[in-house]
């Protein structure tokens, strides 16, 4: 199979049922011998998470948001090399997107690149209206090729029946399989979405036998020949692949663990292309930093597990002194909250790190969703990580608000949209550490990765040299 074999599968709205379908089929064709690779459209972690445990292969985001068309194209060109097919899953509903002319929907980049797309059709309290709705999305995609469809969600074989008479009497859309309802197979959900597969108990079980039951129901064959049927790929980029640094002048410390886990793999890879040596720890089980020159706490759920980092009070007291000391270092949502003095949730409140002066809150409701726009105010220890004429692309989802900070606090960004840390600025500064809630990512408008790598490195060499003096 060419590298460019690939497949685009969406829905026409959100908790269709797309995601355990894409982890069901990637892992179904994984188990005959396929190399799969994911891509999620949009900004996620959670999703990719389980696309990447069930194909073996890191899943890659796709978004319009923080990346040009050039940049998707390159990374989607680059990264299916070597794959026998590739599986692109999108968010929401094909048509859906921030953008009334839809220049950012999941249609817009299927369209980009020349992917045919499976339809996961959610047909509870639906039978002969299934016909007239897949017309539509066929007018109102013109241009799209429309490989298949998926029933899921039917009651029985006298809906299913019913469903594909209609649809085969109405329309030209294929269906390459029909799913009952399987509630043993819904991963669970919580605010953020479905339970990061991290954290989820029996993942490869449960991917296993979601794979089962594709296989008994579904065509997976088929969905390989659509793969194959994918016209020639003929988008092309001038972006560049990244450049890659031999060397590995630092260490940077990453915490990866069942709380912290919202990572973009691109990210991680662009920190170790710029002369990192990435060296994992563990919130709450190791009693001490590794040797490290610099920490990144990322992204995920410290308060479904504040007590378990609470009660690791030795490692939290050696953080809080080594950035006290001026331990280069970045925290974003999940890390900002561990780094504050406490976290309250569901009516319990744990001590935290400490070294942020201020106290985290949860609430019942999102406090910051969706894109963000920050402008960099020239303060960051890491020096402008833009290009300084538009805002800083990135993006937020957090329940928590940072309450009893001090006023004046420096800020490395000012925010255009969004709420970040008060709905006026993001990316609070003290010391060598850079905190917030806004999620950053390494593309060309936005040089986070390089740049927090080049001052790690600056501060080393300045410590190295007080040493000597």
């Amino acid at each position: 199979m060419s590298p460019m074999n690939r497949l685009f599968i969406s829905a026409l709205h959100k908790s269709s049922g797309k995601t355990t379908v894409s982890i069901g089929l990637s892992a179904a064709l994984t188990a005959r011998g396929q190399k799969v690779q994911p891509f999620k459209k949009g900004p996620d972690y959670i999703d990719p998470m389980w696309l990447g445990k069930a194909t073996g292969r890191d899943c890659i985001n796709l978004d319009f948001h923080t990346m040009g068309h050039g940049e998707m194209v390159e990374a989607f060109n680059r990264h299916a090399q070597g794959a026998d097919l590739s599986i692109v899953e999108g968010n929401k509903g094909l048509f859906d997107g921030v953008d009334v002319e839809g220049s950012d929907s999941n249609a817009a980049l299927a369209a980009m690149l020349q992917t045919p797309v499976v339809l996961v059709l959610d047909t509870r309290g639906m039978t002969r209206g299934v016909a007239p709705v897949i017309q539509g999305y066929q007018s109102f995609g013109q241009g799209l090729i429309f490989a298949g469809i998926i029933l899921n969600h039917v009651g029985g074989p006298r809906h299913e029946g019913k469903l594909r008479a209609a649809l085969e009497r109405y329309t030209d859309v294929p269906v390459i399989g029909a799913l009952g309802r399987y509630p043993q197979l819904e991963i669970k959900e919580r605010h953020l979405g479905l339970t990061p597969a991290n954290e989820a108990s029996k993942v490869t079980g449960m991917i296993t036998e979601i794979a089962k039951v594709m296989e008994e129901n579904v065509d997976v064959a088929r969905f390989r020949q659509i793969a194959e049927a994918a016209p020639a790929f003929t988008a092309t980029s001038t972006v560049p692949a990244p450049t890659i640094n031999s060397s590995r002048a630092v260490r940077i410390g990453v915490a990866r663990d069942s709380a912290f886990g919202f990572y973009y793999p691109d990210d991680l890879q662009a920190l170790e292309n710029a002369g990192a040596t990435l060296v994992p720890f563990n919130t709450m089980s190791d009693d001490k930093l590794p040797q490290v020159d610099g920490l990144f706490i990322g992204g995920g759920f410290p308060e479904t597990h504040a007590k378990a980092l609470a009660d690791n009070t030795q490692l939290r007291t050696e953080i809080k002194g080594a950035i006290e000391q001026g331990l280069p270092t970045y925290a974003e949502c999940g890390g900002l909250m561990y780094l504050s003095k406490s976290l309250t949730w569901n009516g319990e409140t744990h001590e935290m790190v400490g070294v942020v002066p201020g106290n985290m809150l949860m609430h019942e409701k999102p406090v910051g969703r969706g894109y963000v726009k920050l402008e960099e105010t020239g303060k960051s220890p890491w020096g402008i990580i833009g290009n300084g004429e538009v805002p800083l692309p990135v993006h937020e989802f957090h329940y928590a608000s940072m309450e009893d900070l001090p006023p004046n606090m420096d800020y490395a960004f000012a925010v255009k949209r969004g709420h970040g840390i008060d709905g006026q600025n993001d990316g609070l500064i003290l010391g060598n550490l850079v905190a917030g809630f806004s999620h950053h990512r390494q593309v060309a408008g936005n040089r986070w990765a390089e740049r927090f790598v080049e001052f790690v490195k600056a501060n080393k060499q300045q410590i190295t040299l007080e040493k000597t003096a």
